[in-house]
């Protein structure tokens, strides 16, 4: 077998972990009734700009667009999003941001902020600047080589 395979995998096998621990973090810090999977819609709102079609968003997250309508309308209940008729296809509709939802949005990570500062302080900023760098490349590639 290829040596660097092992070590690919290895890869891989961290940043699933990670990300486990980092959704425990992430799910301490919400608001009751809010879970990880909102969240993550919001905060993807927030990097690519709102106004997604559901389709879209269900296709971003790799999800049927069953399982993101029923996330979407988890949001909606909580005013933290609007849908609104989309301008050019009328069968169509977009979500978009509350101010409630980029505020609960910022605050959840600003709530995160002190402890994330206490985990990662020690590694030399440049050496996160590497990783964040390294891995959006990744994350670049896998999102380019869908199945």
């Amino acid at each position: 077998m290829n040596q660097t395979i092992p070590l690919y995998f290895s890869l891989f096998n961290e940043i699933g972990i990670i990300s486990q621990l980092g959704r425990a973090l992430l799910d301490a810090r919400l608001p009751e009734g809010i879970i990880g999977s909102q969240f993550s819609v919001l905060n993807h709102l927030i990097r690519v700009k709102d106004g997604r079609t559901p389709l879209e968003l269900a296709n971003s997250f790799q999800v049927p667009k069953t399982t993101m309508t029923h996330t979407i309308s988890g949001l909606q209940k909580h005013k933290l999003i609007l849908i609104k008729p989309h301008p050019e296809d009328g069968r169509s509709k977009q979500v978009w941001l509350t101010e409630k939802g980029r505020d609960l949005r910022n605050n959840t990570i600003a709530s995160l902020s002190p402890q994330l500062v206490e985990l990662l302080s020690p590694i030399p900023h440049d050496q996160i600047e590497s990783m964040v760098s390294n891995l959006t490349k990744i994350r670049i590639l896998l999102d380019n080589n869908r199945d």
